[in-house]
């Protein structure tokens, strides 16, 4: 249902009545008896259909190609200002307002179809809107088809693309697959469909699918068993051609020509890793780096100006990331901060009711979440609740222990936070907030005490990771279920750390950094829940502790936060970096 402003109901009235109406339009047979001036409101076409050249005797107008339906719902919307667009009539009204110009109904029927977008049917509204005149929706249909391609290459409306709308997906950066196989086994199935005709343009597909960031394995058993390829001269030397990339990295990084070769050249995430702030060379950072999961490389988008920080909170909402709360060693804040992804401008947002250092922040239902932590006196127990559209914090029932440097998550509509330090010791407690009922309820105890633990919602149940148990850093984990309200151990990290940044970025839970004990961290490890293993990933550029992460997704400038595709040859040189020790701010128990 798109609403405009609606008219006095009184010419609608005057219409249903037959009364001052000037004119009749024609279709099929029906006749509509309207006021002239109140379509020429509605659109220029009516304007010139209704203009002196007709003369000033015409009274009735007929009107082609156009059904009976469709008018009487134009005529409507023309004296009432609002119009029911559903999923039967969408394609028939833009249709017609696309045609007699009623630029209001056009954009409603285009916002209908660009909210109904799905992976079975985003490919017909791509083909369907050519035929309008706005490209927004258009382009709505192929953003989503870019960026839901795993899925879109699975249903039928896929085989329908042409030869070059296929192409045009496979050879864009942004083409969001996490595995290149997705790109094969598509070219694969699409040629398939009709392989009389299709099989002639299987080497300028193959040539667009990035073959070198397969595995030896994959190229081995499935590219090269198949006999599109095995039976081509040109996709031989193409798949020979990522064969030799793929030997390449494997025994001596890339080269140069190697990241320069279309076949290695890595896509554009989807999705990116943002670590903020923290501990770094024994002072607060402002350090901001943004990690390329897809390049498998961290990208600094520091703003030098910023205030450092750390021990803080952060959050990925609407557009913009929110830092929470910290330290800067000399002062504990109330203070949040507004990065709009955007612009990358930071903006002042409304401060918490309290200072919050050791703060643990989490996001549900569009509001932004702060519990605990220490205000320079004393450990917290307080929790309050931001909502951006009123730029305004408010306070929510109390947690039933105090807990600074604690971790939050949520899952299931659900806030929980688990572990941290009460001023006295590190605990083994975990609760969860319930926003229906304002209500705060313990839950299991965890299988160890954790401060300065790592907590995420990962594969339907919540993760605690590493931490301090009150004398050493710790590497385990555990995975709390809460259908059993039971939490059961899973493979440790490969290092211990507490105060460290954790998330979930394409389906691997990745922690960031962190103390080990010894000293501050640039080490990063992520997680695969199905093989129940850890592996290493790319350092940070700088060690750091203390630090708060996020993930952010879909930027239509996502190019700005990660490594320029045409500078990755410079990957391979070499990197200096000083290691640091952590430091703490005062009222850190160890």
């Amino acid at each position: 249902m798109s609403e405009s402003s609606h008219k006095p109901s009184v010419f609608n009235t005057l219409r249903l009545d037959g009364q001052f109406c000037d004119a009749v339009i024609k279709v099929e047979d029906v006749a509509f008896d309207i006021h002239r001036i109140i379509l020429c409101e509605c659109s220029p076409y009516f304007l010139t259909l209704f203009g002196p050249w007709c003369g000033p005797d015409k009274k009735i107008y007929v009107i082609q190609g156009v059904s009976s339906d469709m008018m009487r719902l134009i005529i409507e919307f023309a004296y009432t200002g609002s119009i029911s667009v559903t999923g039967e009539n969408v394609q028939g009204l833009l249709l017609v307002a696309d045609q007699l110009g009623v630029t209001d109904v056009v954009q409603a029927c285009c916002d209908f179809l660009g909210e109904q977008l799905r992976a079975e049917n985003c490919i017909g509204i791509f083909v369907f809107a050519a035929v309008v005149i706005p490209a927004e929706l258009r382009c709505r249909a192929h953003r989503y088809m870019v960026e839901h391609f795993e899925e879109v290459a699975r249903h039928e409306q896929f085989l329908q693309l042409s030869l070059e709308q296929l192409v045009d997906l496979l050879q864009r950066d942004d083409l969001n697959v996490r595995n290149e196989s997705v790109a094969f086994e598509a070219v694969v199935r699409w040629i398939d469909h009709a392989p009389g005709e299709r099989k002639a343009h299987v080497a300028v597909l193959l040539s667009k699918v990035r073959l070198a960031l397969t595995s030896l394995d994959y190229m081995r058993l499935t590219v090269l068993s198949n006999q599109l390829v095995t039976r081509n001269t040109e996709c031989m030397s193409i798949a020979q051609g990522a064969l030799e990339a793929i030997g390449h990295v494997r025994t001596g990084g890339p080269s140069v020509a190697d990241l320069r070769n279309p076949l290695a050249r890595p896509r554009l995430p989807n999705a990116i890793l943002m670590a903020i702030g923290g501990w770094s060379s024994r002072n607060p950072t402002n350090s901001m780096e943004a990690y390329d999961n897809r390049a498998d490389f961290w990208f600094n988008v520091t703003d030098e100006c910023e205030r450092p920080r750390a021990y803080h909170g952060t959050a990925a909402l609407n557009g913009s990331v929110y830092c929470i709360g910290g330290f800067d060693r000399t002062e504990h804040f109330s203070s949040v901060r507004r990065f709009d992804l955007s612009t990358r401008v930071w903006h002042e947002a409304a401060p918490m009711t309290h200072r919050r250092c050791y703060v643990s922040v989490t996001v549900l239902g569009g509001c932004i979440y702060a519990m605990g932590g220490f205000d320079g006196h004393t450990r917290l127990n307080t929790a309050e609740r931001y909502r951006p559209e009123a730029n305004q914090w408010s306070l929510i029932a109390p947690m039933q222990e105090l807990r600074s440097d604690a971790s939050s998550t949520t899952l299931h509509n659900r806030v929980y936070i688990c572990g941290g330090f009460n001023g006295t010791e590190c605990l083994q407690t975990a609760e969860c907030y319930i926003p229906e009922t304002n209500q705060w309820t313990m839950i299991g105890l965890m299988n160890s005490p954790r401060s300065g633990n790592g907590v995420i919602a990962y594969a339907g149940c919540v993760y605690v990771v590493g931490g301090f148990d009150g004398n050493n850093r710790l590497c385990t984990a555990e995975v709390y279920n809460p259908d059993s309200n039971s939490w059961h151990e899973v493979t440790p990290m490969l290092t211990p750390r507490s105060n460290f940044g954790i998330e979930v970025l394409d389906d691997r839970l990745f922690v960031v950094g962190g103390y080990n004990g010894n000293s501050t961290s640039y080490n990063v490890e992520s997680y695969d829940a199905t093989a129940n293993m850890w592996t290493e990933a790319c350092d940070m550029d700088i060690f750091r502790s203390a630090l708060s992460c996020c993930v952010v997704s879909g930027l239509p400038n996502m190019a700005d936060y990660t490594i320029p595709r045409d500078a990755l040859p410079f990957l391979t040189g070499d990197v200096n970096l000083d290691e640091h020790t952590g430091l703490h701010p005062p009222g850190f128990k160890t």
